[in-house]
């Protein structure tokens, strides 16, 4: 039983007014049986529910029923959307507006579903950094957050990976994302081009005068699909034949990208009776995919193209030499 969908269904009944058991159920997207269940254990926590019966009934509140989600600052009301993530809601400054709306929401529930959500909240917990990497320092994500929610724009100066690695920019913020652990600014340059920028990589950022207003029909999360898509694309420029040993291929999703995983699993076939697989997979360049692959150790070998073959014998000699193997 899900104590946020109860909360949904408190909310839909008292922004909505009589309700069917079916709209209920396409609302909330579960069967009309859950539906029913669900209704029965919001009376039983106290909420005054009634059912009227015949053709044009349904479920309803009782007049006047109102829940007390009230007395919330601005900046809690904002916070409540990272109310389960307290990490993500402390990069971003939020961490005592996500405390104090967490409580004036538990204060605000009957017994049972506060109860239930407590249940709820002590059971999960995100972590969402990945492993073997330390946390990336974002002091200029509070201040994003501003002029994004404000519609400022924001001076900034940007370390890159290409020449010059420092620029200037700036940039109209239209939003934020969290992807494994790290953040990424979504915004406009001058030329008005969007591009993505990873907050770590900022080394200053200054609140400017300008105003700006984010364009009309401009979604987030239809950006950012699209971006990493078109990050795929001119990620992988190559391929390369390899062969994998059972342990090679077991060892293979904590080594590589799933995508690399997913290529040997749509493309490998069996080379003799010893359980070796040869397969084909996507490379960046010769130099990554030797460095990617050399992790695996004797369970890889490179087969094609001739280039990575070679990086990969060049770099076990030089290894071999400065174990004084040669």
């Amino acid at each position: 039983m899900s104590a946020g969908r109860l909360l949904s269904l408190l909310l839909l009944l008292q922004s909505r007014g009589r309700m069917s058991a079916r709209g209920v159920a396409d609302e909330l997207g579960v069967s009309v049986r859950t539906a029913y269940r669900d209704l029965a254990r919001l009376q039983a926590a106290g909420v005054p529910v009634y059912a009227e019966p015949g053709r044009g009934g349904g479920y309803q509140l009782l007049d006047g029923y109102r829940t007390r989600l009230t007395g919330m600052s601005e900046g809690e009301a904002r916070a409540l959307f990272f109310a389960g993530l307290p990490g993500p809601a402390a990069d971003l400054g939020l961490a005592a507006e996500v405390t104090a709306a967490r409580l004036k929401l538990l204060a605000a529930l009957p017994t049972g579903l506060r109860e239930e959500a407590a249940r709820t909240a002590a059971v999960f917990h995100l972590d969402a950094p990945g492993w073997y990497r330390e946390p990336e320092q974002t002091p200029q994500l509070p201040l994003f957050v501003d002029a994004v929610l404000t519609g400022r724009a924001v001076d900034v100066r940007y370390r890159r990976w290409r020449a010059p690695q420092e620029v200037n920019r700036r940039l109209r913020p239209y939003g934020l994302v969290l992807k494994s652990g790290t953040w990424y600014l979504v915004a406009a340059a001058t030329d008005s081009r969007i591009a993505t920028y990873r907050v770590a990589q900022v080394l200053d950022a200054v609140l400017s005068d300008e105003r700006f207003d984010r364009p009309q029909g401009f979604d987030l999360g239809a950006y950012w699909t699209s971006y990493l898509d078109d990050f795929q694309a001119r990620r992988y420029t190559g391929t390369a034949t390899i062969r994998l040993s059972p342990q090679g291929r077991r060892r293979l999703p904590d080594n590589v990208p799933p995508e690399v995983v997913r290529a040997v699993d749509s493309t490998a076939t069996a080379v003799g009776d010893d359980g070796w697989v040869e397969a084909v997979i996507p490379t960046e360049s010769t130099y990554h995919a030797c460095g990617e692959l050399l992790r695996l150790g004797v369970d890889v070998e490179v087969v094609a193209p001739a280039e990575l073959r070679q990086a990969m014998v060049a770099t076990v000699g030089v290894l071999a030499r400065a174990y004084g193997l040669h």
